[in-house]
């Protein structure tokens, strides 16, 4: 694929495999449950964890982890030309359409999960050292306080800072900021009640 109207196609691949809704298909699979009717609503693995079990999340965050890679995978090879530097952004471009596909299906009526496990597929495809620094933090925080938003959030806030410094030093690309910070915006506008009700300390926390 080459120029502006590959680079849309692979693009609009990555918002079509990001929203393939996988939650809800397991939810169904498993007992006839849709998770839009339990817990947050939403069809990310934790709800599916709190709904269905650990099993079925373990599952769903691997498949949503993988939306999130291949659309950035599939830039990587499938586009081979336009300007230097051109085929890092359209692969940020797609792993970014990946993250709002998986957060507004068009599949299941723009509804979805919260992105997180689609965002950190997307930076392990790009920049897998971001992702190795910021999730031992993030995991660090939702053990100590047993609020995985919080937890998502601070992820979320880290990766652009963690993948920037990665840039200065010369080991990671610009657009991998770019995917970076589009990434950590659609997570955090998916996590908008999240934050109301941690202000409001109304937020539920892990094992309730």
């Amino acid at each position: 694929m080459t120029g502006i109207p590959g680079a849309a196609l692979l693009v609009l691949a990555g918002y079509l495999i990001g929203a393939i809704p996988v939650g809800l298909m397991i939810g169904r699979l498993v007992g006839g449950i849709d998770l839009r009717q339990h817990g947050s609503g939403r069809t990310g693995a934790t709800n599916t964890l709190r709904t269905i079990g650990v099993p079925w999340a373990a599952g769903v965050f691997v498949l949503d982890l993988a939306k999130g890679a291949l659309p950035v995978l599939l830039v990587g090879w499938l586009y081979s030309a336009g300007p230097a530097g051109s085929p890092a952004w359209v692969a940020a471009a797609a792993g970014v359409a990946a993250i709002g596909g998986h957060v507004r299906s068009v599949f299941i009526r723009f509804t979805g999960g919260r992105g997180v496990a689609t965002f950190v597929g997307a930076m392990l495809a790009t920049a897998p050292l971001v992702v190795a620094v910021v999730i031992p933090l993030a995991l660090l925080i939702i053990w100590r306080t047993r609020f995985v938003s919080l937890g998502s959030l601070s992820g979320a806030v880290l990766a652009p800072v963690a993948t920037a410094l990665l840039v200065a030093s010369g080991r990671a690309e610009l657009a991998g900021v770019g995917l970076a910070a589009g990434g950590a915006a659609v997570v955090i506008a998916a996590h908008a009640d999240n934050i109301a009700r941690l202000r409001a300390g109304t937020e539920r926390r892990l094992g309730r």
